[in-house]
């Protein structure tokens, strides 16, 4: 599989499809280039899949896991695949977001599903501590352990038990480590110093969000429509209402990115 340097890491890139547009894919927080991987053979052209510093099979360097480093490693495969186009899901869009402050015309689509930071520091650090601390020191088999056997995910697979598989392909990390780098560094982070700086933005963009999501509250994406120029929202009920909306919302996004 293709590499890419962005200076302090190695980062693991994937592509599926060709031809135009060249879409980057970046994932969440904890997650890995797998996050969108089914859905992206329905969005046309190329799409570029990598993970991000500390997670999935990129490199862990020691320090960098501020949403600039996490930008820059967008910029790079960004730029090394020519992509017009990007897809961001939580700390994806955030580093999205971070890459426009300087670049505000880099891309020409976008769509942030799920935004979780614009300004202001973050809200729930304590959780995100926990969770580094369940994965520091461990091997990627125990680290992975430790996530699904969580009291609150392991009630989540009693009601929906296909929430297990698609965990145990998205949380596989050659690094634990990193990836609890990455949560302490990030959380104590956040995308933008000013929103204003994002009304310079015009690419059209289309942001997805859950009503009732603390962690990625639609608020945000409220505001966010508020100040990108040429936003649209669709926010959804639930998380279910989301996942239920897959088959109609995957071709929508997939014509949004096409430009029609």
């Amino acid at each position: 599989m293709p590499e890419v340097s962005s200076g302090d890491a190695i980062l693991h890139v994937e592509v599926d499809g060709e031809g135009e547009p060249v879409t980057v894919v970046a994932h969440g927080l904890t997650n890995n280039r797998n996050e969108l991987a089914a859905l992206t053979p329905l969005v046309p052209g190329t799409k570029v899949r990598f993970d991000f510093r500390g997670h999935g099979r990129s490199s862990a360097p020691t320090t960098g896991y501020r949403f600039a480093d996490f930008a820059r490693d967008l910029e790079t495969v960004a730029d090394a695949y020519g992509a017009t186009c990007a897809v961001g899901t939580s700390l994806g869009a955030g580093a999205i977001a971070n890459l426009l402050v300087r670049r505000p015309d880099r891309f020409e689509r976008m769509v942030w599903l799920l935004p979780a930071g614009l300004d202001r520091p973050f809200a729930f650090k304590e959780r995100y501590r926990e969770l580094a601390a369940k994965l520091e020191g461990k091997s990627p088999e125990e680290a992975l352990r430790a996530i699904v056997s969580d009291p609150e995910r392991a009630a989540e697979y009693l009601q929906a038990p296909w929430k297990l598989a698609i965990d145990q392909v998205m949380l596989d990390h050659d690094h634990p480590d990193g990836v609890a780098r990455a949560i302490r560094e990030v959380i104590e982070d956040w995308p933008v110093p000013d929103r204003d700086l994002l009304r310079r933005v015009t690419a059209p963009t289309l942001l997805i969000c859950i009503e009732g999501d603390e962690i990625h509250p639609a608020e945000l994406g409220r505001i966010l429509s508020g100040v990108l120029p040429n936003a649209e929202l669709l926010t959804f009920e639930s998380q279910g209402a989301l996942f239920e909306a897959i088959p109609t919302l995957v071709p929508r996004v997939a014509s949004f990115l096409a430009g029609a």
